[in-house]
């Protein structure tokens, strides 16, 4: 059989031994579609021509990895060859704390798009947002770098600064923003009240933990007085440990299918449940998204909303519906290649769709107007006294008194927080409907 390889190419025999090895005829190995033997052939010249010509020379081992960089920048943003720094670089991430700029990032159209700034980190601080397209790293052209590369370069020692050069849909021109590396601590869980009876948990990263210390904050609350309702706030939550995504959605479930998976290999068809029992107890829920709500993020939203467990409020999530795998290739390289996809319990694919909030409300600037100058009955001379007495002898119905000034910053801060706060103070009060009258209120003997 004659060589189907360039004579002088030491891929040759490197390629010849992988797909040649066999007894099989070449016509056979090309009828059962193993490998497309012309296609290697194109491969191997053209390796052979950049180790003959190209004006810098270049060993083959380098040569071979840019091939394999190559392969899989051409598959999807987040199929990557990992070098052992790589790789550390994701433990790193999922443990919670590293060194750097405080951005998850990803691929698009050969530049790096930014999926999500990490609370509290430099790039948060510079407000950088979700969509953002990095254009230039310094004065680096991003343009034809790879994903690792790019993550290379704003990586660095803390206190070391790097200037960013950014695109953003809507604006007509670029702008740059310098920002001061720093040691990135990601605090994935915290909780606090809006009200009273009304909690607020912040996810900020799906970490190994994560379900654990959501757990905690929620007993936290509840035991501290009565939970009546719980804003879960997931926007520009980039995802993380799918394991994680299970355990949160779990504590406000009472059992039944979380997510799903489906890919070609064999293991890769898998079914994730959640726990038997409603940590919250059936408190009311609503779960904010935004554009940098992905992975993980749109795991939990997804399975709540297909569970009709809880309200999703906010905006579109970013739709990154795709598992990755580790796959080690020696010790000190990996390759994280995408394997399946993720579907919610209702069978929707969250693949470059992301989860649809039920109630859409866009991040605005919202100023209340002041209406503590205008006239009320009490203002009126001669006005009649209220038939319960005055505010001292008043009878305690129940309500809790809300610090308005609160309320108003709010409005102004956060108008997505204050509309879920809203929401569930209704959701509360329809609930209440549902209880029995106290028959000494109704007036009944």
């Amino acid at each position: 059989m004659r060589s189907i390889f360039p004579a002088h190419s030491k891929l040759a025999t490197i390629i010849a031994a992988l797909t040649l090895s066999s007894s099989l005829s070449l016509h056979a190995v090309e009828e059962q579609g193993n490998l497309p033997l012309d296609e290697l052939r194109t491969f191997a010249d053209v390796f052979n021509q950049i180790r003959v010509g190209y004006v810098e020379e270049i060993d083959d081992s380098t040569l071979l990895e840019y091939a394999i960089q190559g392969m899989l920048m051409g598959l999807d943003p987040h199929s990557v060859y990992m070098t052992e720094d790589a790789f550390k670089d994701l433990q790193d991430n999922t443990s919670g704390e590293f060194t750097g700029l405080g951005l998850e990032v990803g691929m698009e159209d050969g530049y790096v798009k930014i999926i999500s700034p990490i609370d509290g980190s430099p790039a948060a601080g510079a407000g950088l947002q979700s969509g953002d397209i990095i254009l230039k790293l310094g004065k680096i052209p991003v343009k034809g770098m790879s994903l690792n590369e790019a993550i290379e370069v704003m990586r660095g020692p803390k206190g070391s600064d790097i200037q960013l050069t950014i695109g953003r849909p809507g604006e007509s021109q670029p702008f740059e923003v310098t920002l001061t590396r720093d040691t990135i601590k990601v605090a994935s869980v915290r909780e606090r009240w809006l009200e009273p009876g009304y909690g607020y948990i912040r996810i900020a990263q799906f970490q190994t933990a994560t379900g654990a210390d959501v757990g905690k904050s929620l007993s936290k609350l509840m035991e501290q007085q009565e939970l009546k309702g719980l804003v879960l706030d997931l926007r520009n939550n980039p995802g993380g440990i799918l394991r994680a995504s299970v355990d949160v959605a779990g504590l406000f479930m009472d059992g039944g299918t979380v997510v799903y998976t489906e890919g070609r290999l064999a293991n890769s068809d898998m079914y994730y449940e959640a726990n038997e029992q409603d940590q919250s107890k059936g408190a009311p829920l609503v779960v904010l998204i935004n554009r940098g709500s992905a992975s993980a993020s749109e795991i939990v939203a997804g399975a709540l909303q297909d569970h009709s467990r809880a309200v999703v409020m906010g905006t579109d999530s970013f739709g990154k519906g795709s598992v990755q795998t580790i796959l080690p290739l020696s010790e000190s390289r990996a390759v994280k290649l995408t394997t399946a996809l993720y579907f919610t319990p209702n069978g929707r694919s969250i693949q470059a769709e992301g989860i649809v909030p039920d109630i859409l409300v866009e991040r605005a600037k919202v100023t209340a107007y002041d209406t503590s100058r205008r006239l009320s009955e009490a203002d009126l001379s001669g006005h009649l006294n209220n038939a319960n007495g005055n505010s001292e002898d008043k009878k305690d119905t129940g309500k809790v008194k809300v610090d308005k000034k609160v309320t108003s910053e709010l409005l102004g801060s956060d108008n997505q927080l204050y509309e879920a706060l809203t929401l569930l103070k209704g959701l509360n009060i329809l609930g209440m409907r549902d209880k029995p009258v106290n028959s000494a209120a109704s007036g009944e003997s």
